[in-house]
């Protein structure tokens, strides 16, 4: 508890137990024999925890999956005074006390210089949310008001939002503390200097890697860094002028991003309300959908905090039992080729397996004749699964091919095109089609020498621009201004500008 609070008489009322995971809360107003209420977690850090304890055992796995390709969140969501933003940034200067968000730049930029044959390209940008309204806080002009748009490729994003490119940990802590100067923040009787709006850091990585083809890769990784404002009641503010207007606005989208954990976790729900609040609609990616995402909930011990306290942990206990669906951000071309590979060993083990129980039919059918005198020869009883999927096999092969003569008639008709590059297309289809043509031969004739057919090495190939995965910077004709569509980033590329 804080001085102030042990000044004030208030009494504790919360017990945590790290080992267990497991925060208990008594009602202070409690009948005599009311047990208090107990809340399991993944984890829970109390007042002797450090700040590297939170990092290193729940951030840091995050934090490696963005560099991998993920898209990931961290939020941290608790009443005034309680400690997000110090869980968020902490004290930059003293390692010790550093928090999430400058733990994880050291993170990002330390695996960067240790990489070997990968290029990164590290994009940033700060935003708020005040009062219903998107403020870009790099932005010159703060004046400006934000749109919310969204693209059916790469989901929601902000419209003309700044995005700076940084190389190294000094430039983006100046980013960061750029944005910060320019935060809404406020006193109330709870925090002297309460963050009245909410913050998203963001932070776009995308690496390039050459791969075992000698073709390049790319992959997009996605940090969302969220310190939300406080929640609390109006009544313990001890605010004027504006303060009851942002309270008001702050606890209307806290309150619907409670409806969409509540949704989610309902499962029966058809309809999800993300669009209730620009809040819920700019996490939208990471309830419930394609990121991993970690909540962390800070409350206050004290009695006087108690309604307070136990709605947080009410809060927390519906939003661990989310189900997201994070999948690696990669290339097109490159998601093509994974599932295929993934296609091709299930097809395998189809196959091993058919081919055990074919072995078996045969043992069984030889050892039956045998007790009856009957000759048994030794490939009577095979198994009439080779032969169908050995069709499936020409199937697939003859609706590849034809999938690649379309492709071949439709650069054709492309007038867009011009004739060089029209030419070079065609080039490459020739070849794709020849490639098939081979492959085929070679599965038929192996499907004739061992009576299994041969998954081919190549299985699909589609035509078409490849462009970066967008966060939500950029607008929806793709990446933003300065980088082009296919590029790949250069180790000491210097695009972009650092604000001064």
């Amino acid at each position: 508890m804080s001085r102030k609070e042990e000044a004030a008489g208030y009494e504790r009322v919360l017990e945590l137990d790290v080992k267990l995971g497991q925060v208990s809360i008594r009602n202070p107003r409690a009948a005599p024999g009311e047990l208090p209420k107990t809340f399991t977690f993944d984890a829970v850090y109390d007042a002797s925890s450090k700040q590297a304890d939170l990092y290193d055992e729940t951030v840091r796995p995050l934090i490696d999956s963005v560099l991998q390709g993920f898209n990931g969140t961290i939020f941290a969501y608790g009443q005034t005074g309680t400690g997000k933003t110090y869980t968020m940034q902490g004290a930059w200067a003293e390692p010790e006390k550093r928090g999430i968000i400058p733990s994880s730049f050291e993170h990002i930029f330390t695996h960067i210089s240790r990489s070997q044959n990968q290029q990164y390209l590290v994009r940033a940008s700060y935003l708020e949310i005040y009062q219903e309204e998107i403020r870009d806080l790099l932005a010159k002009d703060q004046s400006k008001k934000l749109e919310l748009k969204e693209n059916p490729e790469t989901g929601v994003y902000i419209k003309d939002l700044s995005s700076f490119v940084t190389k190294n940990v000094k430039e983006i802590e100046h980013v960061m503390n750029l944005g910060s100067q320019t935060r809404s923040v406020g006193s109330t009787n709870m925090n002297e200097h309460s963050s009245r709006s909410h913050a998203i850091f963001l932070i776009t990585i995308e690496c390039s890697e050459t791969g075992p083809d000698g073709e390049e890769h790319i992959r997009v990784g996605k940090l969302n860094l969220v310190d939300l404002a406080g929640s609390e009641r109006q009544s313990k503010m001890g605010a004027h002028g504006e303060r009851p207007k942002e309270a008001s606005k702050i606890n209307l989208s806290l309150s619907a991003l409670g409806n969409v954990i509540s949704a989610l976790v309902d499962g029966k729900s058809t309809h999800i309300p993300y669009r209730d609040s620009k809040l819920t609609r700019l996490l939208q990616d990471s309830l419930g959908g394609n990121a991993k995402t970690i909540m962390v909930a800070t409350l206050g011990p004290a009695s006087h905090s108690y309604e307070e306290s136990l709605s947080t942990l009410r809060f927390a206990n519906r939003a661990k039992n989310i189900k997201n669906k994070p999948r690696v951000n990669e290339d097109p071309k490159d998601t093509l080729l994974r599932e295929f590979q993934e296609e091709i060993v299930r097809l395998k083990a189809q196959l091993e397996k058919r081919g055990m129980l074919g072995k078996k039919r045969r043992r069984s059918s030889r050892r039956k004749k045998a007790a009856d005198g009957e000759s048994a020869t030794e490939n009577e009883g095979e198994d009439d699964n080779e032969e169908g999927l050995e069709k499936n096999m020409e199937n697939y092969l003859k609706e590849q091919k034809e999938r690649l003569e379309e492709e071949k008639a439709a650069i054709q008709d492309d007038h867009s095109l011009v004739s060089e590059e029209k030419q070079k297309l065609l080039q490459e289809k020739e070849k794709m089609i020849e490639d098939l043509r081979k492959e085929q031969e070679a599965t038929e004739l192996l499907a004739t020498k061992y009576k299994v057919p041969v998954t081919p090495r190549h299985c699909e190939w589609r035509w078409g621009k490849i462009c970066f995965a967008s966060c939500p910077v950029g607008g929806s004709d793709g990446p933003e201004q300065g980088v082009q569509a296919g590029w790949a980033p250069q180790r000491g590329v210097q695009a972009g500008w650092t604000p001064q």
